[in-house]
Protein backbone atom coordinates (compact mmCIF):
# COMPACT_ATOMS: atom_id res chain seq x y z
CA UNK A 1 0.00 0.00 0.00
CA UNK A 2 1.46 3.38 -0.81
CA UNK A 3 0.68 4.63 2.36
CA UNK A 4 2.82 2.50 4.21
CA UNK A 5 5.86 3.09 1.79
CA UNK A 6 5.22 7.09 3.18
CA UNK A 7 4.30 6.46 6.65
CA UNK A 8 8.05 4.34 6.58
CA UNK A 9 9.44 7.35 5.04
CA UNK A 10 8.15 9.51 7.69
CA UNK A 11 9.15 7.49 10.97
CA UNK A 12 12.52 7.04 9.27
CA UNK A 13 12.75 10.74 8.98
CA UNK A 14 12.05 10.98 13.14
CA UNK A 15 8.21 11.51 12.80
CA UNK A 16 5.75 9.83 15.13
CA UNK A 17 3.33 8.08 13.03
CA UNK A 18 0.04 6.48 13.50
CA UNK A 19 -1.78 4.16 11.30
CA UNK A 20 -5.60 3.94 11.05
CA UNK A 21 -6.80 0.69 8.56
CA UNK A 22 -7.88 -1.96 8.25
CA UNK A 23 -7.18 -4.98 10.97
CA UNK A 24 -5.41 -6.87 8.67
CA UNK A 25 -2.81 -3.87 7.52
CA UNK A 26 -0.99 -4.30 11.23
CA UNK A 27 1.85 -6.00 10.33
CA UNK A 28 2.34 -3.79 7.45
CA UNK A 29 2.48 -0.75 9.48
CA UNK A 30 4.02 -2.27 12.29
CA UNK A 31 6.70 -3.42 10.09
CA UNK A 32 8.11 0.14 8.93
CA UNK A 33 7.96 1.92 12.78
CA UNK A 34 4.37 3.06 12.77
CA UNK A 35 1.75 2.66 15.57
CA UNK A 36 -1.19 0.96 14.35
CA UNK A 37 -4.89 1.76 15.49
CA UNK A 38 -7.81 -0.55 13.51
CA UNK A 39 -11.23 1.13 13.02
CA UNK A 40 -13.63 0.08 15.38
CA UNK A 41 -17.05 1.51 13.57
CA UNK A 42 -15.70 1.57 10.22
CA UNK A 43 -15.49 -1.79 8.21
CA UNK A 44 -12.05 -3.55 9.24
CA UNK A 45 -10.88 -6.58 7.18
CA UNK A 46 -9.01 -9.08 9.71
CA UNK A 47 -7.56 -10.85 6.25
CA UNK A 48 -7.23 -10.70 3.12
CA UNK A 49 -9.22 -13.47 2.08
CA UNK A 50 -12.14 -13.39 -0.63
CA UNK A 51 -14.40 -14.17 1.88
CA UNK A 52 -13.84 -11.11 3.70
CA UNK A 53 -13.79 -8.94 0.72
CA UNK A 54 -16.03 -5.56 1.21
CA UNK A 55 -16.56 -4.75 -2.14
CA UNK A 56 -17.16 -8.05 -3.79
CA UNK A 57 -17.78 -6.16 -7.30
CA UNK A 58 -16.79 -9.40 -8.79
CA UNK A 59 -20.29 -10.42 -8.30
CA UNK A 60 -21.95 -7.36 -10.52
CA UNK A 61 -21.88 -7.25 -14.23
CA UNK A 62 -21.49 -3.48 -15.03
CA UNK A 63 -18.88 -0.41 -14.33
CA UNK A 64 -21.87 1.17 -12.41
CA UNK A 65 -22.73 -1.54 -10.19
CA UNK A 66 -18.88 -1.45 -9.27
CA UNK A 67 -18.86 1.97 -8.49
CA UNK A 68 -22.15 2.07 -6.98
CA UNK A 69 -20.65 -0.90 -3.88
CA UNK A 70 -17.73 1.32 -3.72
CA UNK A 71 -19.71 4.31 -2.61
CA UNK A 72 -22.53 2.38 -0.43
CA UNK A 73 -19.62 0.42 1.55
CA UNK A 74 -16.72 2.72 1.09
CA UNK A 75 -16.72 6.02 0.27
CA UNK A 76 -20.13 7.37 1.69
CA UNK A 77 -22.54 4.37 3.44
CA UNK A 78 -19.92 4.15 6.28
CA UNK A 79 -18.87 7.67 6.14
CA UNK A 80 -20.22 8.35 9.82
CA UNK A 81 -18.43 5.52 11.26
CA UNK A 82 -15.07 6.24 9.65
CA UNK A 83 -15.36 9.98 10.69
CA UNK A 84 -16.85 8.51 14.59
CA UNK A 85 -13.36 6.17 14.40
CA UNK A 86 -10.89 9.03 13.65
CA UNK A 87 -12.52 11.99 15.37
CA UNK A 88 -11.87 9.43 18.97
CA UNK A 89 -8.95 8.62 17.94
CA UNK A 90 -7.76 12.48 17.60
CA UNK A 91 -9.16 13.42 20.45
CA UNK A 92 -7.49 11.03 22.59
CA UNK A 93 -4.02 11.82 20.53
CA UNK A 94 -4.01 15.09 18.49
CA UNK A 95 -2.38 14.88 15.45
CA UNK A 96 -0.52 17.67 13.55
CA UNK A 97 -1.37 16.24 9.86
CA UNK A 98 -3.93 13.26 9.09
CA UNK A 99 -2.67 12.00 5.65
CA UNK A 100 -5.80 9.93 4.65
CA UNK A 101 -6.73 7.80 1.12
CA UNK A 102 -9.50 9.77 -0.88
CA UNK A 103 -11.89 7.36 -1.49
CA UNK A 104 -12.04 7.85 2.58
CA UNK A 105 -15.14 10.60 2.60
CA UNK A 106 -15.82 10.35 5.90
CA UNK A 107 -12.58 10.87 7.17
CA UNK A 108 -12.68 14.14 4.93
CA UNK A 109 -15.53 14.77 6.87
CA UNK A 110 -14.55 14.15 10.01
CA UNK A 111 -11.21 16.34 9.69
CA UNK A 112 -13.78 19.03 8.79
CA UNK A 113 -16.05 18.86 11.45
CA UNK A 114 -13.13 19.03 14.22
CA UNK A 115 -10.86 21.49 11.92
CA UNK A 116 -7.95 19.54 11.99
CA UNK A 117 -5.43 20.11 8.72
CA UNK A 118 -5.46 17.01 6.60
CA UNK A 119 -4.24 16.32 2.73
CA UNK A 120 -5.50 13.26 0.53
CA UNK A 121 -3.03 11.07 -0.83
CA UNK A 122 -4.06 8.94 -3.88
CA UNK A 123 -3.00 5.53 -4.63
CA UNK A 124 -3.41 5.92 -8.97
CA UNK A 125 -4.31 8.66 -10.61
CA UNK A 126 -6.80 11.00 -10.03
CA UNK A 127 -10.33 8.81 -9.61
CA UNK A 128 -11.89 12.75 -9.33
CA UNK A 129 -12.67 15.10 -12.51
CA UNK A 130 -9.90 17.37 -13.50
CA UNK A 131 -10.14 20.01 -16.03
CA UNK A 132 -7.98 18.26 -19.62
CA UNK A 133 -7.62 14.53 -18.06
CA UNK A 134 -10.04 12.37 -19.53
CA UNK A 135 -12.61 11.21 -17.23
CA UNK A 136 -12.31 7.71 -15.39
CA UNK A 137 -13.58 4.57 -16.46
CA UNK A 138 -13.78 3.59 -20.00
CA UNK A 139 -9.80 4.06 -20.57
CA UNK A 140 -10.69 7.09 -22.89
CA UNK A 141 -7.34 8.88 -24.64
CA UNK A 142 -6.71 12.45 -23.95
CA UNK A 143 -9.29 14.37 -26.43
CA UNK A 144 -8.36 15.99 -29.37
CA UNK A 145 -11.27 17.39 -31.43
CA UNK A 146 -14.72 19.09 -30.72
CA UNK A 147 -16.54 15.14 -30.92
CA UNK A 148 -14.01 13.32 -28.51
CA UNK A 149 -14.38 16.45 -25.72
CA UNK A 150 -18.02 16.57 -26.29
CA UNK A 151 -17.72 12.79 -25.28
CA UNK A 152 -15.92 13.29 -22.75
CA UNK A 153 -17.72 15.79 -21.15
CA UNK A 154 -20.95 13.58 -21.24
CA UNK A 155 -19.20 10.71 -19.55
CA UNK A 156 -17.89 13.30 -16.87
CA UNK A 157 -21.43 14.38 -16.40
CA UNK A 158 -22.89 10.67 -15.85
CA UNK A 159 -20.11 9.47 -13.71
CA UNK A 160 -21.13 12.94 -11.02
CA UNK A 161 -24.72 12.06 -11.35
CA UNK A 162 -23.41 8.38 -10.41
CA UNK A 163 -21.29 9.96 -7.52
CA UNK A 164 -23.98 12.33 -6.39
CA UNK A 165 -27.27 10.19 -6.44
CA UNK A 166 -25.07 9.37 -3.00
CA UNK A 167 -24.75 13.20 -1.65
CA UNK A 168 -27.91 13.11 0.36
CA UNK A 169 -26.25 10.47 2.47
CA UNK A 170 -23.23 12.11 2.78
CA UNK A 171 -25.47 15.16 3.20
CA UNK A 172 -26.72 13.63 6.14
CA UNK A 173 -24.11 12.51 7.70
CA UNK A 174 -22.16 16.32 7.58
CA UNK A 175 -25.22 17.41 9.57
CA UNK A 176 -25.36 15.18 12.23
CA UNK A 177 -21.89 17.28 12.56
CA UNK A 178 -23.45 20.65 12.25
CA UNK A 179 -21.80 20.87 8.65
CA UNK A 180 -23.35 22.63 5.74
CA UNK A 181 -24.57 20.31 3.37
CA UNK A 182 -22.54 20.07 -0.01
CA UNK A 183 -23.47 20.79 -3.60
CA UNK A 184 -21.52 17.53 -4.97
CA UNK A 185 -19.91 14.38 -3.58
CA UNK A 186 -16.51 15.55 -4.95
CA UNK A 187 -16.28 18.85 -3.00
CA UNK A 188 -15.98 17.21 0.47
CA UNK A 189 -12.40 16.97 -0.94
CA UNK A 190 -12.10 20.96 -1.00
CA UNK A 191 -11.88 20.58 2.56
CA UNK A 192 -8.25 19.32 2.19
CA UNK A 193 -5.16 21.25 2.17
CA UNK A 194 -3.38 19.50 -0.46
CA UNK A 195 -4.13 16.02 -2.85
CA UNK A 196 -0.64 14.37 -3.37
CA UNK A 197 -0.89 12.12 -6.38
CA UNK A 198 1.05 9.05 -5.86
CA UNK A 199 1.69 8.64 -9.12
CA UNK A 200 4.13 10.33 -12.19
CA UNK A 201 3.31 12.89 -14.35
CA UNK A 202 4.87 11.07 -17.12
CA UNK A 203 2.54 8.30 -16.82
CA UNK A 204 -0.51 10.18 -16.28
CA UNK A 205 -2.40 12.29 -19.07
CA UNK A 206 -1.82 15.30 -16.85
CA UNK A 207 -2.69 18.93 -17.95
CA UNK A 208 -0.38 21.27 -18.36
CA UNK A 209 -1.69 23.57 -15.40
CA UNK A 210 -2.41 21.67 -12.13
CA UNK A 211 -4.87 23.17 -9.62
CA UNK A 212 -2.91 25.09 -7.17
CA UNK A 213 -3.73 22.26 -4.11
CA UNK A 214 -2.74 18.96 -6.14
CA UNK A 215 1.01 17.77 -7.28
CA UNK A 216 2.08 14.97 -8.23
CA UNK A 217 4.95 12.99 -5.58
CA UNK A 218 5.65 9.74 -7.63
CA UNK A 219 4.58 5.98 -7.13
CA UNK A 220 4.98 4.91 -3.28
CA UNK A 221 6.34 1.37 -4.08
CA UNK A 222 7.40 -0.35 -1.19
CA UNK A 223 7.28 -4.40 -1.72
CA UNK A 224 4.38 -5.55 1.37
CA UNK A 225 5.87 -7.27 4.70
CA UNK A 226 3.78 -10.21 3.91
CA UNK A 227 5.17 -11.19 0.62
CA UNK A 228 8.28 -14.07 0.91
CA UNK A 229 11.59 -14.00 -0.11
CA UNK A 230 11.32 -15.58 -3.68
CA UNK A 231 13.99 -17.64 -4.52
CA UNK A 232 13.77 -18.98 -8.44
CA UNK A 233 12.54 -22.76 -8.55
CA UNK A 234 14.18 -22.68 -12.14
CA UNK A 235 18.13 -23.67 -12.73
CA UNK A 236 20.42 -20.75 -12.46
CA UNK A 237 21.17 -21.30 -16.31
CA UNK A 238 17.92 -22.05 -17.64
CA UNK A 239 17.99 -18.71 -20.49
CA UNK A 240 14.47 -18.62 -21.10
CA UNK A 241 12.58 -15.75 -20.49
CA UNK A 242 10.73 -15.21 -17.19
CA UNK A 243 7.29 -14.09 -17.86
CA UNK A 244 5.51 -13.00 -14.56
CA UNK A 245 2.01 -12.77 -13.91
CA UNK A 246 0.92 -10.55 -11.04
CA UNK A 247 -2.81 -9.55 -10.77
CA UNK A 248 -4.59 -7.93 -7.90
CA UNK A 249 -4.09 -9.26 -4.26
CA UNK A 250 -7.82 -8.68 -3.66
CA UNK A 251 -10.37 -10.63 -5.14
CA UNK A 252 -11.81 -9.94 -9.13
CA UNK A 253 -13.12 -13.32 -10.47
CA UNK A 254 -9.93 -13.64 -11.96
CA UNK A 255 -9.71 -17.32 -11.61
CA UNK A 256 -10.55 -18.42 -14.95
CA UNK A 257 -8.78 -15.48 -16.72
CA UNK A 258 -4.86 -17.19 -14.66
CA UNK A 259 -5.85 -20.57 -15.70
CA UNK A 260 -5.96 -19.22 -19.69
CA UNK A 261 -2.93 -16.95 -19.40
CA UNK A 262 -1.21 -20.53 -17.72
CA UNK A 263 -2.76 -22.38 -20.89
CA UNK A 264 -1.58 -20.02 -23.65
CA UNK A 265 1.74 -19.66 -22.05
CA UNK A 266 2.06 -23.28 -21.73
CA UNK A 267 3.41 -23.78 -25.52
CA UNK A 268 5.77 -20.73 -25.21
CA UNK A 269 9.51 -21.33 -24.36
CA UNK A 270 9.14 -19.31 -20.90
CA UNK A 271 9.38 -19.50 -17.71
CA UNK A 272 6.03 -19.18 -16.33
CA UNK A 273 5.79 -17.23 -12.76
CA UNK A 274 2.10 -16.40 -11.16
CA UNK A 275 1.39 -14.84 -7.62
CA UNK A 276 -1.50 -15.85 -6.14
CA UNK A 277 -2.17 -13.42 -3.38
CA UNK A 278 -4.29 -14.88 -0.42
CA UNK A 279 -7.15 -14.90 -2.32
CA UNK A 280 -6.71 -17.95 -4.84
CA UNK A 281 -5.63 -21.52 -3.87
CA UNK A 282 -2.96 -23.11 -6.04
CA UNK A 283 -5.03 -26.10 -6.30
CA UNK A 284 -7.82 -24.16 -7.86
CA UNK A 285 -5.83 -23.95 -10.92
CA UNK A 286 -3.69 -26.20 -13.23
CA UNK A 287 -0.18 -25.43 -13.91
CA UNK A 288 1.14 -26.41 -16.88
CA UNK A 289 5.08 -27.59 -17.15
CA UNK A 290 6.84 -24.46 -17.86
CA UNK A 291 4.63 -22.70 -14.56
CA UNK A 292 5.54 -22.13 -11.26
CA UNK A 293 2.48 -20.86 -9.03
CA UNK A 294 3.63 -18.92 -5.46
CA UNK A 295 1.48 -17.40 -2.87
CA UNK A 296 3.79 -14.16 -2.84
CA UNK A 297 6.74 -12.81 -4.31
CA UNK A 298 8.74 -10.13 -3.94
CA UNK A 299 7.89 -7.48 -7.15
CA UNK A 300 10.73 -5.74 -6.68
CA UNK A 301 13.12 -8.96 -6.72
CA UNK A 302 11.08 -10.30 -9.58
CA UNK A 303 10.85 -7.90 -12.23
CA UNK A 304 14.76 -7.44 -12.25
CA UNK A 305 14.76 -10.71 -13.69
CA UNK A 306 11.67 -10.59 -15.94
CA UNK A 307 11.39 -9.52 -19.23
CA UNK A 308 7.46 -9.01 -19.21
CA UNK A 309 4.49 -8.30 -16.63
CA UNK A 310 1.05 -9.88 -17.34
CA UNK A 311 -1.63 -8.12 -14.68
CA UNK A 312 -4.65 -6.67 -14.52
CA UNK A 313 -3.78 -3.14 -14.59
CA UNK A 314 -3.96 -2.11 -10.85
CA UNK A 315 -1.87 0.95 -10.43
CA UNK A 316 0.78 -0.32 -8.27
CA UNK A 317 1.49 -3.43 -10.57
CA UNK A 318 1.39 -1.22 -13.57
CA UNK A 319 4.17 1.80 -12.00
CA UNK A 320 5.87 -0.87 -10.07
CA UNK A 321 6.59 -2.75 -13.77
CA UNK A 322 6.86 0.41 -15.57
CA UNK A 323 9.60 1.45 -12.78
CA UNK A 324 11.91 -1.60 -13.61
CA UNK A 325 11.46 -1.04 -17.49
CA UNK A 326 9.18 -3.85 -18.09
CA UNK A 327 6.77 -4.25 -21.06
CA UNK A 328 2.82 -5.19 -20.05
CA UNK A 329 0.28 -7.24 -20.88
CA UNK A 330 -2.67 -5.66 -19.30
CA UNK A 331 -5.87 -6.90 -18.72
CA UNK A 332 -8.53 -4.74 -17.21
CA UNK A 333 -11.09 -6.06 -14.96
CA UNK A 334 -12.79 -2.87 -13.80
CA UNK A 335 -11.82 -0.20 -11.10
CA UNK A 336 -9.17 2.19 -12.28
CA UNK A 337 -7.72 -0.61 -14.61
CA UNK A 338 -8.71 0.35 -18.09
CA UNK A 339 -7.51 3.81 -17.51
CA UNK A 340 -4.37 2.54 -16.41
CA UNK A 341 -3.69 0.54 -19.71
CA UNK A 342 -4.19 3.14 -21.91
CA UNK A 343 -1.68 5.51 -20.21
CA UNK A 344 0.62 2.10 -20.73
CA UNK A 345 -0.78 1.73 -24.50
CA UNK A 346 -0.63 4.88 -25.63
CA UNK A 347 2.78 5.06 -24.92
CA UNK A 348 3.48 1.49 -26.88
CA UNK A 349 4.56 0.32 -23.78
CA UNK A 350 2.48 -2.85 -24.01
CA UNK A 351 -0.98 -4.75 -25.33
CA UNK A 352 -4.17 -4.63 -23.76
CA UNK A 353 -6.13 -7.15 -23.82
CA UNK A 354 -9.94 -8.58 -22.51
CA UNK A 355 -9.86 -10.62 -19.71
CA UNK A 356 -12.19 -12.91 -22.25
CA UNK A 357 -9.92 -12.98 -24.56
CA UNK A 358 -8.50 -16.59 -24.32
CA UNK A 359 -5.70 -18.80 -24.31
CA UNK A 360 -4.57 -17.72 -28.03
CA UNK A 361 -4.88 -14.52 -27.60
CA UNK A 362 -2.63 -14.34 -24.45
CA UNK A 363 -0.35 -16.73 -26.10
CA UNK A 364 0.25 -13.90 -29.10
CA UNK A 365 0.17 -11.00 -26.68
CA UNK A 366 2.93 -12.59 -24.99
CA UNK A 367 4.96 -13.50 -27.97
CA UNK A 368 4.37 -10.05 -29.87
CA UNK A 369 6.07 -8.97 -26.62
CA UNK A 370 9.05 -11.11 -26.58
CA UNK A 371 10.17 -10.98 -30.44
CA UNK A 372 9.45 -7.20 -30.77
CA UNK A 373 11.92 -4.71 -28.71
CA UNK A 374 9.94 -1.88 -29.27
CA UNK A 375 7.49 -2.38 -26.22
CA UNK A 376 10.71 -3.16 -24.01
CA UNK A 377 11.83 0.22 -25.38
CA UNK A 378 8.87 2.08 -24.60
CA UNK A 379 8.63 0.65 -21.39
CA UNK A 380 11.37 1.66 -20.31
CA UNK A 381 11.29 5.51 -21.46
CA UNK A 382 8.45 5.95 -19.39
CA UNK A 383 10.18 3.62 -16.54
CA UNK A 384 13.16 5.47 -16.49
CA UNK A 385 11.29 8.64 -15.69
CA UNK A 386 9.02 6.84 -13.51
CA UNK A 387 11.81 5.46 -11.44
CA UNK A 388 13.34 8.29 -11.10
CA UNK A 389 10.05 9.81 -9.76
CA UNK A 390 9.99 6.94 -7.33
CA UNK A 391 13.07 7.67 -5.98
CA UNK A 392 12.85 11.32 -5.24
CA UNK A 393 9.39 11.93 -4.75
CA UNK A 394 8.75 15.07 -2.82
CA UNK A 395 5.87 13.28 -0.87
CA UNK A 396 7.77 13.74 3.01
CA UNK A 397 9.18 17.02 2.08
CA UNK A 398 4.69 18.33 0.92
CA UNK A 399 4.10 16.74 4.35
CA UNK A 400 6.47 18.33 6.38
CA UNK A 401 5.89 21.35 4.83
CA UNK A 402 2.40 21.59 5.61
CA UNK A 403 2.76 20.21 9.37
CA UNK A 404 5.20 22.97 9.90
CA UNK A 405 2.47 25.39 9.65
CA UNK A 406 0.84 23.89 12.41
CA UNK A 407 1.86 24.21 16.18
CA UNK A 408 3.28 20.45 17.79
CA UNK A 409 6.40 18.91 18.03
CA UNK A 410 7.19 17.00 14.76
CA UNK A 411 4.53 15.46 12.41
CA UNK A 412 1.91 13.35 13.98
CA UNK A 413 0.66 11.62 11.02
CA UNK A 414 -2.66 9.70 12.02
Amino acid sequence: MPIITVARKLAERGHRVRVMSDACNRSEAEAVGARFIPWTRAPSRTDRTRDSDIFRDWEVDTPEEQIGRVLDRIMVGPAHAYAEDLIEQLKAEPADLVVSNEMLLGVAMGCEAIGQRFVLLTCNVSLFPMEGVPPLGPGLLPATNDAERALHAEIMQANGQMFDSRLPALNSARASYGLPPLAALADQHDAAHAVLLGTSRAFDFAPEQLPDRIRYVGPQLDDPSWAKPWTSPWAANDARPLVLVGFSTTFQGHIGVLQDIIDGAASLDVRLLVTLGSTIAPEELTPAANCQLVRSAPHNSVMKQAALVVTHGGHGTVARALSHLRPMVVVPHGRDQNDNAVRVTARGAGIQLAADAGPDAFRAAIESILSEPAYTAAAARLGRVMADDARNSPVVAELETIAAEMPGNGLRAA
